[in-house]
C-alpha cells in the first residue's frame, strides 16, 4: 500500500465526507437539539461494539479518557447511556447504551438509510454499485463495524438496557431488519 495518496482523491472523499457530515446532521432531526455529532458517535460506538470500559471507548472514539468521561457523563444526565459494574470484573466500570439511546441511534439511522437513498437515486445503478463498493473498503479501513456484525445480545449489558421502550427485546428488534441500524 502506497503513502502516497493523490491529492485528487484526498479531494473527492473531503467534498464526500462533507455530504455525508450534512447527512449523518439531517439525520439527527428533532434530536440534534439535545445530542451532538459527538455525543452521537458515541452512542453508535456503543450500539455497535456493546458494553464497554471508559478507555476502550476513548480509544475506539480517538479521544482522550476525560474527554469521553465528560461526553459519556452529558449522555447519562439524558439517559442515553448508563454507567454499570461489569458482571465479569465488579471493580471495572463499563458504559452502556440504554433503550432510549438506542432508539436515537435506531430513529437517526432510519432517516439516514432514506437520505442517502435519496442521493444515490440520483446516480445510475453502476456507479451506485462502485460507491457501495469503494465507500464498503474505505468503512473497512477506518475499522467500521458493518450493521450485520452488530452485537444483538448483549450480556453484559443490564436487564434494563436490552429492551427498548415498550419491553420489545433488542435482539428482538436486531433480528427484525437488523433494527434500522447503519
Amino acid at each position: 500500500m502506497s503513502s502516497q495518496v493523490d491529492k485528487v482523491v484526498v479531494d473527492a472523499v473531503l467534498t464526500a465526507s462533507r455530504t455525508l457530515v450534512a447527512v449523518a446532521t439531517r439525520s439527527l432531526g428533532a434530536a440534534a437539539e439535545d445530542i451532538t455529532i459527538a455525543q452521537y458517535r458515541v452512542l453508535v460506538v456503543l450500539a455497535s461494539r456493546g458494553p464497554q470500559r471508559l478507555v476502550d471507548l476513548a480509544g475506539a472514539l480517538d479521544v482522550t479518557p476525560s474527554t469521553a468521561g465528560r461526553m459519556c457523563d452529558r449522555l447519562v444526565r439524558k439517559a442515553l447511556v448508563r454507567r454499570h459494574r461489569s458482571r465479569t470484573d465488579r471493580r471495572a466500570v463499563r458504559v452502556s447504551i440504554t433503550s432510549a439511546g438506542r432508539e436515537v441511534v435506531d430513529q437517526a439511522t432510519a432517516r439516514r438509510r432514506a437520505l442517502l437513498a435519496e442521493i444515490l437515486g440520483r446516480l445510475p445503478a453502476e456507479q451506485q454499485s462502485k460507491v457501495a463498493g469503494a465507500l464498503g473498503a474505505f468503512a473497512a479501513a477506518a475499522d467500521e463495524i458493518p450493521d450485520s456484525q452488530w452485537p444483538t445480545g448483549l450480556p453484559d449489558m443490564p436487564p434494563d438496557a436490552r429492551t427498548r421502550p415498550g419491553g420489545q427485546p433488542v435482539s428482538e428488534l436486531a433480528s427484525a431488519g437488523n433494527g434500522g441500524r447503519s
